[in-house]
């Protein structure tokens, strides 16, 4: 069953990149290949260096943005939740809450 999905799946995946090739309407103008920032002609090098900081913000917005994706889950089931589940759960949240709090007095998220 497994094999037969596995073989379906790539024979699908060939048919539709093969037809896109096929049937893609190939127009190409200058607008089309040319580099673009927000609407405005490329004010510097694309290969320019980047403040640390930057990195920084970026990856801490990263880990904070998937630990509060994995909260959506907690709110359908707390009413139904048992004790531990919700103490479990109510740990994750003030240790993420103190992380955060950490983050902003040693100043990481100023930029």
């Amino acid at each position: 069953m497994i094999r037969e999905l596995i073989l379906l799946s790539i024979v699908i995946t060939i048919a539709l990149l093969s037809l896109n090739k096929i049937l893609a309407i190939r127009k190409i103008d200058s607008e089309k290949i040319s580099p673009y920032e927000c609407g405005f002609e490329p004010l510097g090098d694309a290969r320019q260096k980047y403040d640390v900081r930057f990195y920084l913000v970026a990856i801490l917005f990263i880990i904070f943005d998937l630990e509060v994706i994995f909260l959506f889950p907690l709110v359908p089931v707390l009413g139904k939740m048992s004790y531990y589940g919700y103490w479990v759960s109510m740990i994750f949240i003030i240790i993420l809450t103190i992380g955060f709090i950490y983050e902003y007095k040693k100043g990481a998220l100023k930029y």
